[in-house]
């Protein structure tokens, strides 16, 4: 991979896909900058990324608070001195009908999974068409699909695309590249914090086998693995895809 030297921004990389990611791309040779919310978590994956060198800066960030992620893109480029590949990866999900969803709860929605997305792209801009860069932003297959009951997450992910494609037409001519991931089910503690408890999350899992028609849930290495191909020099053509892996999830129907 032709990552090497390169200088990452990724967001929700305290778990999941975005630590997955940062893992991924300190081992093939860039450098990280990482945001989230939890210090501890935080700490742990500096540790983790530093063993041998200095490639990884925590930054301790809500991405709802627009000063605190412009801080968080200065810090970066003030320590690395560039920024070459924005990720995407913080975003929560709840269940809720048309009926029974809050006006705060798709408030809530919206700023982590969309907004916070829009500053992030925009702030970012300056640096990574010096660098001629690009941006990964983690969607979901229900950005592209209709699923049942949690409807203000699957309009915030195909908010999330659209602001993909859109964004990707928008910076061509700045050499910069836009791009998504789209999920199926991967085994993170996004479902745990959205209140679903241990017993609930492993009949979930398990009756994911069957609705993936590959016959199993996702890994976050099967995202962050897709997310750095996107981010390579080998994806040079490649812009305004909302790439789904997802197991084939994509092309079923709902059940």
């Amino acid at each position: 991979m032709s990552i090497r030297g390169k200088v990452f921004l990724i967001t929700g990389a305290t778990s999941g896909i975005g630590r997955e990611t940062a893992v991924l791309a300190t081992e093939g040779g860039a450098a990280v900058s990482f945001l989230g919310r939890n210090k501890s978590e935080l700490e742990h994956l500096t540790q983790q990324l530093n063993k041998s060198q200095k490639v990884a800066l925590p930054l301790h960030c809500d991405v709802t608070k627009k000063s605190q992620v412009r801080q968080a893109i200065e810090k970066t480029v003030q320590n690395f001195g560039r920024l070459d590949v924005l990720v995407n990866a913080a975003g929560i999900i709840a269940a809720g009908t048309i009926e029974d969803t809050s006006t705060a709860a798709w408030n809530e929605m919206m700023d982590i999974n969309v907004t916070a997305v829009f500053h992030l792209m925009q702030f970012a801009i300056p640096h990574l068409e010096k660098t001629q860069g690009n941006i990964i932003n983690v969607s979901s297959v229900v950005g592209t699909r209709s699923f049942p009951g949690i409807i203000a997450y699957s309009v915030s992910k195909s908010a999330v695309d659209q602001l993909t494609r859109c964004s990707a037409m928008e910076l061509a001519p700045k050499k910069i590249r836009v791009n998504a991931v789209n999920p199926g089910v991967v085994v993170t503690n996004l479902h745990r914090r959205s209140g679903m408890d241990e017993k609930k999350y492993a009949a979930f899992l398990e009756h994911s086998k069957t609705t993936h028609p590959i016959g199993r849930v996702g890994e976050p290495r099967d995202i962050a693995s897709g997310i750095l191909y996107l981010a390579d020099d080998a994806a040079g053509w490649v812009t305004g895809v909302t790439l789904n892996i997802d197991g084939g999830r994509h092309l079923t129907c709902a059940r």
